[in-house]
């Protein structure tokens, strides 16, 4: 069977995800990489970094280290390293929307992003909160954001919301809907018949019987009450302060946080650089690198590498349990 196909797509020129990419077609992987974006940033980084680097057609059969087939978005405007320009945020955005219709068409079986600068983007005059919920729009898809590394999955019932306004967001439809696509994902994607997934209560000691808050009371339990009737394996509501300690994990498939800063430091803290960040419920896998733009490495020569790696091994993974479902 040939190898996946996985399009890879540096995100923002004036960050470190060219250069990333570039390390990245040093090696030779278990998958054909297409990358998706401007040729010049990617010589451009590879000169920076003393790397060979050779740009191929975009097939890559046959495609050896030093080398890396590319669909060719041209950025209207040069920008040096750590210095981002707003012109390129067309084009930013449509290497992305075209690498995401190729996974949508066939052409390639997954997809890996590099980091993007939301700012520069809405700069550029396009509304962006996030290359999660573009894709989300794209396809038409309901997905939820999980982060993973080693050691735990962390996915997340909200992502970007200011604090005071989490406990309205988390409705027992929103509830629901996240926990049956997680439930999916672990089945379809990692390839686990049973998944067990612990749920994170929303308040300090899940609530302490409604003294601490009635949201797990009024929304979280009877939420996990009805789907445990169909058959879901899932905890909870757990207290976030102690459900992380290792000898709960180990019997955890995945941990469902009520909100973005109640699990990802505790994911960050176990194993960053080998974390990667999943968008479930796409009909693609789509894998990206667990870290920003770094603007302050760009140019540097000095950033790790890691993140993007994990993520192309994980999408590998991915799509290959895709293919052969």
């Amino acid at each position: 069977m040939a190898l996946p196909r996985l399009a890879l797509v540096p995100g923002e020129p004036a960050g470190v995800g060219p250069e990333l990419c570039v390390r990245a077609a040093q090696r030779a992987w278990n998958a054909g990489l297409v990358a998706y974006g401007d040729a010049a940033s990617l010589v451009n980084a590879a000169r920076r970094l003393g790397l060979p680097l050779q740009l191929l057609p975009p097939d890559p059969a046959g495609a050896r280290p030093g080398q890396l087939p590319l669909v060719e978005i041209p950025h209207p405007a040069a920008c040096a390293p750590g210095a981002p320009d707003p012109r390129n945020a067309v084009t930013v955005v449509e290497a992305l929307t075209r690498a995401a219709d190729a996974c949508q068409a066939g052409d390639c079986d997954g997809l890996v992003t590099g980091p993007v600068h939301k700012a520069t983007i809405n700069l550029g005059g396009i509304a962006y909160t996030g290359t999660t919920e573009l894709l989300a729009q794209h396809a038409g898809r309901e997905v939820v954001m999980m982060l993973a590394n080693d050691i735990v999955r962390v996915a997340l019932a909200t992502t970007h919301l200011p604090l005071r306004e989490v406990a309205d967001a988390i409705t027992p439809a929103l509830l629901e809907r996240v926990l049956r696509i997680v439930h999916a994902a672990m089945r379809t994607d990692f390839g686990i018949a049973e998944p067990r997934i612990a749920v994170l209560g929303l308040n300090p000691h899940a609530g302490e019987c409604g003294h601490l808050g009635r949201e797990e009371l009024e929304v979280i339990e009877p939420v996990l009450a009805r789907l445990r009737a169909e058959g879901f394996d899932l905890p909870g509501p757990l207290p976030a302060d102690t459900a992380f300690l290792p000898s709960k994990l180990r019997g955890f498939d995945a941990v469902l946080a009520m909100y973005h800063d109640q699990g990802l430091p505790v994911l960050k803290y176990s194993g960053f650089e080998h974390a990667v960040n999943l968008t479930l419920g796409l009909p693609y896998p789509r894998v990206a690198v667990d870290h920003g733009t770094a603007f302050d490495l760009a140019g540097t020569g000095r950033a790790d590498p890691s993140s993007l790696f994990a993520a192309i091994d994980t999408c590998t993974r991915l799509a290959g349990r895709r293919r052969e479902a």
